[in-house]
């Protein structure tokens, strides 16, 4: 059941963004000036209560213990312990048997509890954003409080490096920058504008009045109205949500609870025809006590005691391996449920993408040029178009185009963004944007300290998001040092003594150009015709996602005093340098994994925050969509149905501009489409759909406390590629698992076999107690199941569609394997065990022949694991080395089990008996035919193959 939202609260979910300052006052009943009355605030503070995330739902430690013990196949043992235990109290025996089966529960159940009592900690994150300390006025003053006594109404003041304490309608704004990556995705900072009123279904991203409970001001001031508070914001909403999703079994949970319920039912019924088979057979209820023992033999012969561990291990070396791979795996059963992953969501910045801003394409003088080069690094070269197909395509020196170098020189001068390098890694100090902009004038040799040397900023118009453009003014240096530096320098630097570079929207820019750079220090002037083409070019490159600025200068008169100089003024009759558009590249081998992924039968599909042109732009690049298809904004995806999405959500690639509920949305609906579904994300929004996802892959870099805690797995590279390799190990894993399966089951059922003939065919007793099944099942079949589970993947593992996550575990030949091995174990055992009673009839110990039973049944199994292997191939033509691990176990065992015999101890306490070199030959070479058997039958399936031309595949 669905935790219930705390309704106490009123709503105060109002299009805030839409209205004007003096409405949005009216409504919250506020004044810019004086702010609410204490009175106000008492009022307000009990009818909304404190500005807090709530807790709610969720379950009890206690609950989850006592779930553990509700499982079918333990509730069975238990019941098999406690009839044990009363049939050895009643003969005047120590009840070993049934303290044996309560240990294997109570450790069964302690390790359910473990993997399964891990505590939600994303709620805890989430609080942790929460400004502690706020500036609010009141009664005409201004108070520093707790965030958690703000109401809405209040007027709060921000300012640079604050974290932002509750939503609000932004009032006054200089320069504002908010950084709402955590709830958005988008890598940049904002530019927040008070005096825009937007409309209603403007999307959380573009909402650029507003600022929201969570997120930081990394520049500029501001004053804002307090619209909500608590779980009535944005963040709110999103605790709401996380708290809301519901857990559900993974695929390996679902197929173990079918095989529970299967193997018990069997179990059941075999007691039954064996209790009322003996009674008919006997004629009456003299030996009833002994045909319970059988019973109880039988109950805990089907039941895989071992399994559980052997899983548990399985999936934590699972979890050793991926973490050499950079996949951080949260809990245990995720590792089994990526190799059934069939879709996976993925955001766009630092997954798909490197996270940094790099420049792709510069337009100078008609001429477009591409720039190569990765992330931050100052390495790439600069490739001219020569014809519009963008066929013919030639290198060239920056050096040789004067109005190119120009435009590097402004990329340099006109920017307050440092690149260095740090620990074999180029980085950025300061805005991204900025920094693309260095990294790509390094490319040409234009080294910033150097440049700086030469120049010096003397004024500066700042950029502002009224503004959208910033100014430079540089003074040449005239020192000897600088003369000397400048005419070593390979590049030709402005000669003007005092000149200003300007950088901003491209079409803001080139309304304040009267002219054209055309190199060699000329420009002519700017027409409606090269106009026109500038702003076609920049419509061009920003419908291919790209970023784009304009860039332009002005040579100043050196008699004017820099004191006088203003931005209205100054900032007119510029000269148009070109176009810079960048881009937060693909990562590098991001390509080949979505091509990887294809091939495997997964689709990947990108969801993102940003502006659809770029998702769309990267999607094509990467190969996740192509040209036509389709494409579904948050606008869009919020007027659809759940069945109207349910309809289009196997066709669409590209969510753009998309908010948390939207995701959460996209997750439900590919999940009930039948999807296995993985969900990457780094930011707050993100942590509602990583708990509902199948598999929730949070960042381990950029990703948020929030997002962690909400997830299967952290990648700790940030990178596709590594999720790629999670899903390959994940599908060994569960390769493995139905492996040791086969492996184990095979085993039980000739177990169950042999006790149940025993009765049946009169030899009076049960050959095995239940504590020679339960070393079987732990010990004999439990250390090679786990070698068994570091086998190496099978070649084609990552060249095949995924298995149908909700199949059986006993689909694809497995039941009938098992079924098959089993009765050929059961045979061989049971002809065995009426020869070994007769024989041991005649002369010595008479018991012998029921440790001859269980020493076969014990070895047969290291043979079985030998065989298993590999479906097709000998055991011959295998590495005997290629798992070290399985012979390590197949000795250990065998070791262990003639000690159960050879060891005066040991084999007291587990009711065994002295077996002669001939006796323990016969069983060895009996326990070989399993083996022979399996050599045999991979011979006729490959014979069977070759000439029927089928495909047989267990």
């Amino acid at each position: 059941m669905k935790p219930k939202l705390p309704d106490s609260a009123p709503s105060t979910a109002k299009p805030w963004h839409s209205l004007e300052i003096e409405k949005a006052l009216a409504v919250q009943k506020s004044n810019p000036d004086t702010g609410l009355t204490s009175k106000q605030t008492s009022e307000l503070l009990h009818e909304y209560g404190a500005n807090e995330l709530q807790e709610f739902g969720g379950r009890k430690p206690l609950s989850i213990l006592i779930d553990q013990f509700t499982n079918i196949m333990l509730v069975m043992l238990m019941a098999v312990a406690v009839v044990s235990a009363i049939l050895d109290l009643r003969s005047g025996d120590f009840p070993k048997d049934a303290i044996a089966i309560s240990f294997i529960v109570i450790l069964n159940g302690l390790l359910g509890f473990v993997q399964e009592s891990r505590a939600e900690k994303a709620l805890a994150a989430l609080k942790r954003l929460s400004s502690p300390r706020v500036r609010v006025l009141r009664d005409s003053k201004i108070f520093e409080l707790p965030a958690k006594e703000l109401v809405p109404g209040d007027i709060v003041f921000l300012e640079t490096g604050m974290q932002i304490a509750a939503d609000g309608r932004l009032l006054e704004a200089q320069n504002l920058q908010v950084m709402e990556a955590a709830l958005t995705g988008e890598a940049e900072a904002v530019h927040k504008d008070s005096t825009l009123h937007l409309p209603e279904d403007a999307s959380l991203g573009d909402r650029i009045n507003m600022v929201y409970q969570g997120t930081e001001v990394v520049q500029g001031r501001a004053k804002m109205l307090v619209t909500a508070t608590g779980m009535q914001t944005e963040l709110g909403k999103i605790a709401a949500l996380l708290q809301s999703v519901e857990a559900q079994p993974t695929p390996l949970q679902q197929r173990m609870s079918q095989l529970a319920n299967v193997l018990v039912t069997s179990s059941l019924a075999l007691v039954a025809v064996v209790i009322i088979g003996g009674i008919v057979r006997t004629g009456s209820f003299q030996h009833f006590d002994q045909l319970l023992k059988v019973s109880l033999s039988m109950a805990v012969a089907v039941v895989p005691e071992g399994l559980p561990a052997v899983i548990t291990v399985t999936l934590a070396i699972g979890t050793q391996r991926m973490v050499r791979h950079q996949a951080l795996i949260r809990k245990l059963p995720a590792v089994e449920t990526l190799g059934s992953v069939t879709t996976i969501c993925s955001d766009k910045t630092g997954t798909l993408t490197q996270n940094k801003m790099v420049v792709q394409q510069i337009n100078v003088s008609s001429n477009s040029i591409r720039v190569t080069g990765d992330g931050y690094a100052p390495t790439g070269t600069f490739e001219l178009s020569t014809s519009n197909q963008d066929k013919n395509i030639k290198s060239i020196e920056p050096k040789d185009y004067p109005e190119l170098e120009q435009l590097l020189f402004a990329c340099v001068l006109c920017n307050d963004a440092v690149l260095q390098k740090k620990h074999s890694e180029w980085e950025i100090l300061g805005d991204p944007t900025e920094g693309a902009l260095l990294s790509v004038a390094g490319k040409a040799g234009m080294q910033q300290a150097k440049l700086l040397n030469q120049f010096t900023r003397i004024a500066e118009f700042p950029f502002s998001s009224e503004r959208k453009r910033m100014s430079v003014i540089c003074q040449r240096r005239q020192t000897e040092l600088t003369q000397i530096l400048s005419a070593q320098e390979e590049y030709q630097a402005p000669d003007s003594q005092l000149i200003m570079f300007t950088k901003g929207s491209p079409e803001l820019i080139l309304e304040l150009c009267t002219s054209d750079y055309v190199g060699t220090k000329s420009s002519f002037a700017l027409n409606d015709e090269k106009r026109a083409y500038i702003l076609e070019q920049n419509n061009q490159m920003a419908s291919q996602g790209l970023r784009v600025l304009g860039f332009a200068y002005k040579p100043l008169d050196t008699t004017v005093p820099t004191t006088l100089l203003d931005e209205k003024t100054t900032e007119r009759e510029l000269i148009w340098i070109g176009l810079v558009g960048m881009l937060d590249a693909p990562r590098p081998e991001a390509k080949a994994a979505v091509a990887q992924c294809q091939q495997a039968g997964i689709r990947p599909v990108m969801i993102t925050g940003d502006h659809q042109l770029t998702a769309q732009a990267i999607a094509y690049d990467l190969g996740i969509a192509k040209p036509g298809d389709l494409i579904l904004s948050g606008q869009e995806l919020e007027k659809l149905s759940a069945p109207e999405l349910e309809q289009q959500v196997n066709q669409v690639s590209i969510y753009a501009r998309v908010s948390p509920e939207h995701k959460l949305r996209i997750v439900e609906a590919l999940k009930n489409q039948g999807k296995l579904v993985a969900m990457t994300g780094d930011g707050v929004n993100d942590a509602p759909a990583l708990k509902q996802a199948n598999i929730g892959v949070a960042m381990g870099i950029t990703g948020t406390d929030v997002s962690k805690e909400a997830s299967d797995m952290v990648l700790l590279d940030d990178n596709f590629a590594t999720i790629i390799r999670a899903i390959e190990e994940g599908r060994v894993v569960y390769d493995n698992i139905r492996r040791f399966i086969k492996y184990i089951l095979g085993s039980n059922i000739g177990e169950v076999l042999t006790v149940a003939a025993a009765s049946l065919i009169g030899l009076g007793e049960t050959p095995l107690s239940p504590l020679q099944i339960l070393w079987m099942n732990l010990v004999t079949d439990g250390l090679p199941a786990l070698a068994l589970a570091m086998e190496s993947p099978e070649p084609d593992v990552m060249n095949r569609p995924p298995y149908n996550p909700h199949e059986s575990i006993f689909a694809r030949g497995l039941g009938f394997y098992i079924i098959r091995i089993g009765i050929i174990l059961g045979l061989i055992t049971i002809a065995l065990m009426e020869w070994a009673y007769n024989y041991t009839q005649q002369s010595g110990d008479p018991e012998r022949w029921k440790t001859m039973v269980f020493t076969t049944l014990c070895l047969a199994q290291m043979g079985h694991a030998l065989a298993i292997r590999s479906n097709t191939q000998l055991t011959i033509q295998l590495n005997p080395f290629s798992n070290p691990y399985l012979l390590a176990a197949i000795s250990l065992t065998t070791v262990l089990q003639l000690m159960l015999i050879y060891v005066a101890p040991l084999r007291s306490f587990f009711n065994t008996h002295l077996l002669s070199l001939p006796e323990l030959g016969i069983c060895i070479g009996c326990s070989a035919l399993v083996f022979v058997w399996i050599e045999l039958e991979k011979l006729f399936i490959k014979h069977f193959r070759q000439e029927r031309k089928i495909t047989y595949k267990v």
